[in-house]
């Protein structure tokens, strides 16, 4: 199992940029697919951006598509998610998820996902 922590979250401006970190450990190799979720209040998790350990391919939700870029820093365990033209509507608890797909497609459905960090909250205001 791995364990995955995030950080990064805060208050933002509408039009502010944040970069939110998830740093694994444990048996990061049973996993080749990570991503960030957000789940609103009242609402169900949803995926905003994944990325696949294995050949770093990327998956985007189009609500974020061309204002958050995911990556990955192999050597530290450690997935990125910048986000940049943050909007009121991007507010949520962001939360980190991991698990192996073994056809090698991420999916993008938080369902999908078993390991889930504890989640860091991003506020934005207008």
């Amino acid at each position: 199992q791995v364990q995955l922590v995030e950080s990064g979250g805060g208050s933002v401006q509408a039009g502010g940029s944040l970069r939110l970190s998830c740093a694994a450990s444990g048996d990061t190799d049973s996993n080749n697919c990570m991503g960030w979720f957000r789940q609103a209040a009242g609402k169900e998790r949803e995926g905003v951006a994944v990325i696949s350990t294995d050949d770093n391919s990327t998956y985007y939700a189009d609500s974020v598509k061309g204002r958050f870029t995911i990556s990955q820093d192999n050597a530290k365990s450690t997935v990125y998610l910048q986000m940049n033209s943050l909007k009121p509507e991007d507010t949520a608890m962001y939360y980190c998820g991991a698990d192996l797909f073994l056809s090698g497609i991420c999916s993008v459905e938080a369902e999908d996902f078993g390991d889930w960090g504890q989640g860091t909250q991003v506020t934005v205001s207008s």
